[in-house]
Order: C-alpha cells, then sequence, then structure tokens
C-alpha cells in the first residue's frame, strides 16, 4: 500500500485538511475497516480496481466519485484489484462550504457525489482520469474546490463559529461545558448543537470524543505506552472510559489492536 498526503493552497487550507493519494501495491484483494475520524472525505477512484464497502448483510461496490459521510462505527472495507485513488479531506467543518444539504444526512455512508454534484464532478473525474502526473491532478481538484467554495460562502458566518468552537474543544486546556461556550458566542446550547449537526454531522460531545479517540490511536501504535498513560494523556477520566470509547469506534478492545490490523485507519491517523 502506498499512502501520501498534500497539504492544500492558502485559500483552501482552512477547509481542506490535505489531499491523499492512496494506491494498492497489488491487485490482490484485502479487507481492512475504517475507523471514525471526524473528517469526511470526496475521493476520485482512478484505477482498474473496486473499492466496497460494508452495508451490514454483503459488500456494496463505491461509485466512481465517493463522498463519505462521517463515519462514526466501524465499518468493514474491501479493495479489489488494483486501486488508486485521489481523495480530499475535510476538516469537520469544511464540507458545509461544499455541499448545500444537511451534512447529518450522510453519516455512516458513502454517496455518489458525481449525482449529487452534477455534470463539473463528473468531467472533473474524467479529466483526473485523462491527466498524468499527480501534480496536475492535484491541481485540477483544488480548482474545483475553489470555484465551489466561491458559491458557497454565504454561509460562512455560522460555519466559522462551529469551526472556532472545535478549535477551542481540540486544546489541552479546554475544560470548560458546552453551556458555557455557547454562552460566550451567544447563543444556546441547542441551537449550538443544531449548528453542529448541520454542518458536521457530529454533536459537540460526539467531535470530542472522536477526536480523544484519533490521539489515543496515534499513542496505541508505540510499543511500551501502557493504556493507563494513553487514557490520561488523551484526557479519558479513566481506562475504562478509554477502553468502552474505543471498542465503540473499534470493534476492538485496545489491548486486541494492532496498527497491523487495520493499516489504512493507522496510516489516515498518524500522517
Amino acid at each position: 500500500m502506498q499512502y501520501q498526503e498534500i497539504i492544500p493552497g492558502d485559500r483552501l487550507k482552512n477547509f481542506v485538511k490535505n489531499y491523499f493519494i492512496y494506491e494498492s501495491s497489488s491487485g490482490l484483494d484485502f479487507q481492512d475497516t475504517v475507523f471514525p475520524s471526524g473528517c469526511m472525505e470526496i475521493i476520485f477512484n482512478l484505477g482498474s480496481g473496486k473499492w466496497q464497502t460494508s452495508d451490514g448483510n454483503k459488500f456494496v461496490t463505491t461509485p466512481s466519485i465517493e463522498l463519505w459521510g462521517q463515519i462514526i462505527q466501524p465499518l468493514p472495507i474491501k479493495s479489489i484489484g488494483k486501486n488508486v485513488m485521489l481523495g480530499a479531506r475535510f476538516f469537520p467543518h469544511g464540507p458545509a462550504f461544499f455541499l448545500k444539504e444537511n451534512i447529518e444526512q450522510y453519516n455512516n455512508q458513502v454517496v455518489d457525489f458525481g449525482q449529487l454534484s452534477g455534470m463539473e464532478a463528473r468531467m472533473l473525474h474524467e479529466k483526473l482520469i485523462e491527466t498524468a502526473g499527480w501534480k496536475k491532478r492535484i491541481l485540477l481538484l483544488e480548482d474545483y474546490l475553489l470555484g465551489q467554495l466561491t458559491i458557497s460562502e454565504k454561509r460562512s458566518s455560522k460555519i466559522t463559529v462551529v469551526n472556532e468552537i472545535m478549535n477551542e474543544m481540540t486544546q489541552d486546556d479546554f475544560f470548560d461545558n458546552i453551556e458555557n461556550v455557547a454562552s460566550r458566542y451567544g447563543i444556546t446550547s441547542r441551537y449550538l448543537q443544531k449548528l453542529f449537526l448541520q454542518y458536521t454531522g457530529l454533536t459537540p460531545k460526539l467531535y470530542s470524543k472522536i477526536d480523544r479517540f484519533q490521539n489515543s490511536l496515534k499513542l496505541i501504535g508505540r510499543k511500551g505506552t501502557s493504556l493507563t498513560s494513553i487514557a490520561y494523556d488523551c484526557g479519558y477520566a479513566d481506562q475504562s472510559h478509554f477502553i468502552r470509547d474505543f471498542k465503540a469506534f473499534t470493534g476492538l478492545t485496545p489491548s486486541d489492536y494492532s496498527p497491523e490490523s487495520s493499516p489504512i485507519s493507522f496510516a489516515f491517523a498518524t500522517n
């Protein structure tokens, strides 16, 4: 598996966390599990292989242009053949600038972004396939996103508030409750919950949980680090709380998990 991340240009860096390139190193089929990350993604499939996700009963082939909603529980995936993919990973508030709909409706889904966004996205997909070289492909994707951003910036004030609060919540010294945070911004906690769901697909509490989990995923791959240390370093009240959340997001206990068991999610968490 080859995986690389590229930082977006200045105009998009507040919305797009990174662009990423994924290439399966062989045509051998394999299965993995994707964990909650707090980020949504748009992925263009450029290779001859197929990418599948589980609907609980069977694996279903994903569309050629994928929109990944907020994944809030473990999602089994399967790679068939040789896959080549170019993706844009958004900060939690980022998709609201590029999608007109309520973000929450895409939770735990991989939907057809080509159908959702129309001809322009499908034309971009064709250009990406025809274009040689990753640098040129990324420029094409960035131009497309810049065009979409210009159209949607009218919603920016509310989304900016959500982003500022998320930044507060991820600071090491953040211990405030959501009612006090909402009050500082002149809104009610109920309205803040509504804004979070509409523009990120997550509640403030769930966003905080996923952020802590992602931090723990980075630490758990380090040898010699105890579960108690990881729990406290990531802001959990105790080890049992850490184990409970980790199992909810991975289907495994921290002791049963190893980076080799889910290389894709581990690569995403640590890059």
